[in-house]
Formats: structure tokens, C-alpha cells, sequence
């Protein structure tokens, strides 16, 4: 039986990641050993989180060592220096991953993935795909693949907040010396093909990760939107201004907003300047969040970007229609189901809530949960095994 290890940040702590991975490490479980070594602390470790406590998974929690002042500073010289110059040869990358990475760093994660004697390890994220990337020679018979959950845009573009334009050569570079890389749509694909034709990376959807409560009836006048409040991402600030437009001549509609995170007192002070106190309502983070799709008629993803709409499949399951931003995601999953208003347009999107209230409902929902069976974790996980066995 090959043995399967997810390297990543965190798998105790509430996120879209997490309970991804956490759902195909349990899915995968069923025919392979499978391990996790995260960066958590040990005391952090609940397996009742996602249900990690119904598959036989094991657990190994990584700290790194300190780097001594002197080599820290000389690192950070090279780092800095290449980050500005932004060089575009292959040594040039290659060295920016040893002086990022420093040795004592690259030494002790060697270590703890040798110990495991993984057939398979699996990188989540860019960075920590990166870094595999780097120490690859250093695990020889181990397949070696990156697992990317940010779209491209979000990674490289201009604005982002992750990695930015000057990094994209450099991570490219990196990703080519992986056995596979995993992105979540084609779109994502086919940019990094028509960045680099030497890499070809795979795609494999998110699946949905929760089992599916009560349908919607349809008959609330409630949009949902879900997601943690992080710094320009899923757009909330943006829902709840349309949402002021919107609500200037339709007294009756409701806008619950599920989730925690630094941009939380933004949305409050909008909520309060648009005295919508009684009109929208944010709620924490909850495990039975089905009830607030059961609850909702309409979903709402007003997000500047996404690298795989999840909630989207979820909200179908529940039968919900979906408003959405025009994402290259947010198409691939749901084609011309879902109603698109251009990104960050506020005023297309009111438009957009306008017109979801006078939508044939009904035959809105079935199309809904027939879109969402086709993202059944037995089928994603089916592409995964095809992925490992390659």
C-alpha cells in the first residue's frame, strides 16, 4: 500500500484548505496509508475538525529550526537583491530558492519527510510547493507534486496580496521540477501554459466537503454570502454596497453574511452608514453551516477573485441559484446557470440581486443540485488515485 503525505501550513484551524484537504486525505485513506505533517502545534490537534476522526490518518507536527543571525542577513541580501533585479535565468531562481530557504531550514524538513519514507508527498499551497520544489533531489523515489488552491491572478498578479509579479518567473521555474502540479480550473491551466508551454500543469476540482442539509424552498427573501473577511478577497464590502442599492426599492430582502476576519469592522461600518442594521446580519463562523443555505433563497459570491469557488457547489447542493461575480472559476463550475455581473461593479451587481428575485425559482434550484452532483467527492477523489498511480 503506497503511503500518502499532505505537507501543509495547517489542518486544525477553520478554512477552505483545511477542510478541502481534509476531505481528500480522508477519501484517500480508503485505499491508501495516509499521513500529514503540518506546521500546527501539537496542542492545536482536533481530529473531530472536518471529521478527520473517521479515517486512519497519522499526524506529525513540524516546527523549523532558527537560522543564526549572520546567514539570516546574508540570505536576505541575495533574496532582496533578486526580488529588485527580478532576473530571469534558471541559476538565478534556483540560488533565490536556496537564499529563501536556508539550509538549516531545508535540512530539518529533509529529515522529518525522510522519516516517513512517503511514496507520495502531496505540497498545499504555492509556497510550500516551492520549497518541495527545492529539496526534490533531496527525496529520491518520492513522486513530488504541488497543490495550488490561489488562482493565478490572486498569486501573480499586480495587486496580490501573496506572492506578486516579481516571484511569477521564479515560482514557475520551481513548479517545472515537480512530478505534477494541481490547479483547480483549466483557466488557471491554460495561463500558466500560455506564461511558460514548458509547464503543464493538471486540473482536478475542489469537491463538495460537506454532506448537504435541508433544500431551500425558495421562499425566504434571504441572500447568503460565506467566507472568511480577508483584505480584498471575497468582496463582502462590494455585496454590501450593491446591497444598498438593491435595497432602496425592495424592503423585504434579508442579507446574511457568514464568516470571521480582519475586515470584519469594514463591513459593520458600512452596515452602519447605510443604516442597513435590520437589513443585513453577519454571523460567525459555524460547523452547521447547512442551516443558513437550508434558510437562504438566493447565494451570493461577489468575490474579486477565487482560486475555486467552493461555496458555489455547496449552495447548488442546497438548491440554491447563484449571483456571481464573472470569475473564469465561477464559469467553468456552473457554465450559463449562474447570473454574472462584472467584477467589482456594484451597480451590475444590484442589477443582478434585482433580477434573482424574479427568476423562476424553481427550475433555478433543480438545475442547481444537478450541478453539484457532478462534484461528489467519490468522483474528485477517482481523478486524485489516477493522479498518484501515474
Amino acid at each position: 500500500m503506497k503511503h500518502i503525505c499532505f505537507l501543509i501550513d495547517s489542518i486544525f484551524s477553520i478554512g477552505g484548505v483545511q477542510r478541502v484537504t481534509a476531505v481528500i486525505a480522508k477519501e484517500l485513506a480508503k485505499d491508501y496509508r495516509v499521513s500529514v505533517v503540518t506546521f500546527d502545534r501539537p496542542e492545536d490537534k482536533d481530529v473531530t475538525l472536518y471529521g478527520l476522526n473517521e479515517a486512519d490518518i497519522s499526524y506529525h507536527f513540524f516546527k523549523y529550526p532558527k537560522v543564526g543571525e549572520i546567514k539570516n542577513k546574508l540570505c536576505k541580501a541575495y533574496s532582496g537583491t533578486y526580488l529588485k533585479l527580478r532576473p530571469e535565468a534558471q541559476w538565478a531562481s534556483d540560488i533565490y530558492a536556496h537564499s529563501s530557504f536556508p539550509s538549516e531550514l531545508r535540512k530539518a524538513l529533509i529529515q522529518e519527510l525522510r522519516k516517513g519514507q512517503y511514496d507520495i508527498i502531496i505540497g498545499v499551497h504555492a509556497p510550500l510547493a516551492a520549497r518541495l520544489a527545492t529539496i526534490k533531489d533531496e527525496l529520491p523515489g518520492t513522486k513530488v507534486i504541488g497543490w495550488v488552491h490561489n488562482s493565478f491572478e490572486a498569486l501573480f498578479g499586480d495587486t496580490s496580496l501573496y506572492i506578486g509579479a516579481d516571484r511569477k518567473r521564479h515560482y514557475v521555474y520551481q513548479f517545472r521540477k515537480l512530478d505534477d502540479v494541481i490547479v483547480l480550473c483549466q483557466h488557471d491551466a491554460n495561463t500558466y501554459v500560455h506564461y511558460d508551454p514548458q509547464f503543464t500543469p493538471s486540473v482536478i476540482y475542489n469537491p463538495l466537503t460537506l454532506t448537504p442539509g435541508k433544500s431551500s424552498d425558495g421562499s425566504s427573501k434571504r441572500f447568503l454570502a460565506i467566507g472568511r473577511f480577508s483584505h480584498l478577497h471575497k468582496g463582502f464590502d462590494l455585496l454590501i454596497e450593491a446591497f444598498h442599492l438593491f435595497a432602496e426599492n425592495n424592503a423585504e430582502w434579508i442579507l446574511d453574511i457568514v464568516g470571521e476576519g480582519p475586515e470584519e469592522e469594514l463591513y459593520r461600518s458600512l452596515i452602519s452608514r447605510y443604516h442597513l442594521e435590520e437589513r443585513v446580519f453577519i454571523h460567525p463562523f459555524t460547523h452547521t453551516v447547512q442551516d443558513y443555505y437550508s434558510s437562504a433563497q438566493v447565494y451570493v459570491l461577489s468575490s474579486r477573485w477565487e482560486g475555486f469557488g467552493l461555496v458555489l457547489v455547496e449552495a447548488m447542493a442546497h438548491g440554491l441559484p447563484v449571483v456571481s461575480s464573472d470569475l473564469p472559476t465561477s464559469k467553468e463550475i456552473m457554465g450559463d446557470f449562474g447570473l454574472y455581473f462584472k467584477n467589482g461593479d456594484i451597480h451590475v451587481l444590484a442589477e443582478c440581486l434585482e433580477e434573482a428575485t424574479r427568476m423562476d425559482w424553481k427550475a433555478k434550484s433543480e438545475k442547481a443540485k444537478e450541478i453539484a452532483a457532478k462534484f461528489d467527492v467519490g468522483q474528485i477523489a477517482a481523478q486524485w488515485r489516477q493522479i498518484l498511480e501515474a
